[in-house]
């Protein structure tokens, strides 16, 4: 890829990834306004690790973060990254992160679109996988 293609994909991307930072910030704060911010209010989030399907939309979901500690709170080493990150279309992005909820370990695959202007989350599948070993804490 030339560097003037570089730039540019890069310019494109910043201000998706900066959608994906507030939402793994509100997860780490345990933040309901952070991550509410980063999602559209029509979100829907799905899991289907322990082989049923699980679906939340945005508020069920917001009050699981409300009821438990955040990482943060708990002393937990912050360990999340954006794995990938792409934009398909002027209005539809996907990126996938990983995250730490001790002792889960959580790979999220996000699907972005822009509306008005602004990247926000409207669907979100996880998965996750239980450490056994070792302590997350600082």
């Amino acid at each position: 890829m030339s560097p003037i293609v570089h730039r540019a994909a890069t310019r494109a991307l910043h201000p998706v990834l900066e959608t994906v930072q507030t939402y793994l910030d509100g997860l780490y704060q345990g933040d309901p306004a952070l991550l509410g911010d980063a999602f559209h209010p029509a979100a829907m989030l799905f899991n289907g690790t322990d082989g049923d399907l699980v679906q939340l939309d945005l508020p069920a979901y917001l009050g699981i973060v409300r009821g438990r500690p955040s990482p943060a709170s708990r002393g937990d080493v912050r360990q999340d990254e954006v794995v990938l990150c792409t934009i398909a279309s002027d209005t539809t992005a996907h990126a996938r992160v990983r995250n730490q909820y001790p002792p889960k370990s959580f790979t999220d695959d996000l699907t972005l679109v822009r509306l008005d202007d602004r990247w926000r989350i409207v669907s979100k599948v996880w998965h996750y996988t239980i450490d056994q070993y070792g302590s997350h804490r600082s």
